[in-house]
């Protein structure tokens, strides 16, 4: 009797881990405390309901769903219009963002915010600031000084330390905007802290690129972007992005 308690147990226990290991798995869902929380899934992990390509109608054909993930596959001579940046319907404010990425070998992607939906803007980094994710093992030697590496706030601030897996390796960030405030997430360290809007800001926009578009940065609302338009990488890029979530502050 004893010996058949044991393994009783030993049953019991190992189908506790299971559920644990199982729930521990699941993507794109909330947990009962998340939507207490607010929490919203962007992405319901089988179809890209919610979502469009800038300034059209529904997503480029270079955008899919496979194995609960949005997916870009991007192969040389497609179309722009296949592969244009992915935006949300909806439009945020005040917000916490998080969601996961991994990227095929030197494939260089970014997340923006705050843009703005207009035919006066060709492209959504004329409005929305980035938050830049590349692999590490092919960014280039003077990176650090052009803030293009993993966690930057792209071509504006660096980064001190890239937290960040190599390619193929899935990798987790945040973004905090809260009434100006900007705060970058990346693997659970903090990378960027700065704030929009500010005489500091102005400042250091003037020394960028970001010059030849003067409405850039100063929505204090906009579109979440995931970006499909960048041409590095090996053929085909493939980009994945998973468990995204956003929460209005």
């Amino acid at each position: 009797m004893l010996h058949k308690q044991k393994a009783q147990g030993a049953v019991a226990v190992a189908g506790l881990l299971l559920c644990g290991l199982v729930h521990a798995q699941q993507h794109n869902t909330l947990s009962a405390q998340e939507k207490s929380q607010g929490w919203q899934l962007l992405f319901d992990g089988s179809s890209l309901n919610g979502w469009h390509s800038y300034l059209q109608k529904g997503p480029g054909k270079d955008w899919s769903v496979r194995d609960g993930a949005i997916l870009l596959e991007k192969r040389p001579n497609d179309p722009a219009a296949d592969f244009q940046d992915l935006v949300t319907n909806a439009e945020y404010g005040n917000f916490d963002l998080k969601l996961s990425w991994k990227m095929s070998p030197c494939a260089d992607s970014g997340v923006m915010f705050y843009v703005h939906e207009s035919p006066k803007y060709a492209n959504t980094y004329e409005t929305g600031p980035e938050m830049q994710i590349a692999d590490l093992a092919c960014t280039k030697p003077d990176s650090r000084v052009l803030n293009e590496r993993s966690g930057d706030l792209f071509d504006i601030i660096s980064s001190d330390v890239e937290w960040v897996n190599e390619a193929g390796q899935w990798n987790q960030f945040e973004i905090i905007a809260d009434h100006g405030h900007v705060q970058f997430f990346q693997n659970g360290h903090k990378v960027i802290d700065t704030h929009l809007w500010t005489d500091d800001w102005k400042r250091l926009v003037a020394h960028t690129k970001f010059t030849a578009w003067p409405d850039f940065a100063t929505f204090h609302q906009g579109h979440i972007s995931l970006q499909g338009t960048e041409d590095k990488g090996e053929v085909p890029i493939h980009l994945w992005f998973r468990d995204i979530k956003i929460k209005q502050l």
